[in-house]
């Protein structure tokens, strides 16, 4: 690598741990461009992401979605100072895709290769200058905050992290142990026939429905999984939805049972609360008894007005600073993964070379491989 290009390193990212082909570059903290491939449409009639389907659109779409970055960037391949591409975790032949493409880039450019975490990665994107900003912003481009935490909701992922070092220290506080808000949305709205992706559509009808027409449960709330800030339960910031989607189903087979027309909106509505009520709850509750101040906001789920605006309000009522990137860079692209090796160049961590293999189950703890 040009050791004049090390303050301020040119570098590609590489996406592919779901269902988006991402490839994005970046200049240290400079966004040059964020190119995605979505198979999104493949998968609707299916009603969620098929892997196989996934990882033969990641094929098809890579070489063409990589040429359209390097124009919109307007650097030749050449040009690149280093690699950065998703390890982990995701869909394993997904992921498998994405990285046999940087490996092979990097033996033919002679370029270093890193092999990032895909969920540290969502933490990085808020140091790019292109979401710079407090308050609904994302990150200083300079350096993070000194007591930040992440709050990831996706698909695959719902998580609370505390970041003391976006290169080498990362630590969980919670998790789902279950399904992701996301995936609840998507089984939800297959239920009330909403098709796929679910949290849109959810979304949208909520805003016609009544959100206290029906209490749905918020999982693991109960005192013997939250237990004290003395004596912390054994899921305090953890998350479970798979009890509330079966909530939600028997609800609606209760109406179907007496005949009555299925409130669709009110149960969107209800539903949706459920979700955001317990995430922001636990979330700020982690933040709070873990001295975190600044709270990165990332994922998918992101994109949903109410988690947005509840997470907002409670942050704000707790002393805590809300950061929020601008959508295309909360859900999965490649310009975040080219953010987070664009740090650990900057910080001197040396690159991962072409003998890792991707791990579909990497702990959120492992920066790069």
């Amino acid at each position: 690598m040009n050791r004049s290009h090390t303050i301020q390193p040119l570098v590609l990212g590489i996406e592919s741990s779901c269902d988006e082909t991402g490839v994005g570059i970046v200049r240290g903290t400079t966004l040059l461009t964020n190119t995605v491939s979505s198979s999104m449409d493949e998968h609707v009639r299916f009603g969620g992401v098929i892997p196989e389907i996934a990882s033969r659109a990641h094929l098809d779409a890579f070489v063409p979605t990589l040429q359209e970055a390097l124009h919109e960037a307007g650097v030749a391949l050449d040009d690149i100072d280093a690699i950065a591409v998703t390890s982990g975790p995701g869909l394993a032949g997904a992921l498998m895709v994405g990285v046999c493409a940087a490996k092979a880039l990097s033996v033919a450019t002679g370029k270093p290769l890193y092999a990032i975490n895909h969920l540290v990665a969502h933490v990085g994107v808020g140091l790019l200058d292109g979401a710079a900003g407090g308050g609904t912003g994302g990150l200083s481009g300079s350096r993070l905050p000194e007591n930040l935490g992440a709050l990831l909701v996706s698909g695959g992922h719902t998580e609370i992290l505390r970041i003391r070092s976006i290169t080498d220290d990362v630590e969980m506080l919670g998790s789902t142990i279950d399904d992701a808000a996301g995936e609840a949305y998507d089984k939800v709205a297959r239920l009330l026939g909403l098709g796929y992706p679910g949290g849109p559509a959810i979304d949208k009808l909520a805003k016609q429905g009544n959100a206290k027409a029906i209490r749905f449960p918020r999982g693991l709330t109960q005192p013997k999984y939250m237990g004290t800030a003395e004596e912390p339960g054994p899921h305090r910031y953890d998350w479970s939805f798979s009890g509330l989607k079966t909530a939600v189903a028997r609800c609606v087979e209760q109406f179907e049972a007496r005949g009555e027309e299925v409130p669709t909106a009110d149960i969107a509505a209800a539903f949706q609360e459920a979700v955001v009520d317990v995430i922001t709850s636990k979330a700020v509750l982690a933040c709070k008894e873990n001295g975190i101040t600044d709270l990165l906001l990332g994922g998918g789920v992101a994109a949903n007005s109410r988690l947005r605006e509840l997470t907002g309000q409670r942050c704000s009522s707790a002393g805590i600073t809300l950061h929020v990137p601008p959508l295309p860079l909360c859900t999965d692209n490649g310009a975040m993964v080219a953010a987070l090796g664009s740090q650990l160049i900057m910080a001197g961590i040396a690159p991962s070379g072409v003998a890792f293999a991707p791990d579909s189950s990497l702990p959120v703890t492992t920066v790069s491989v």
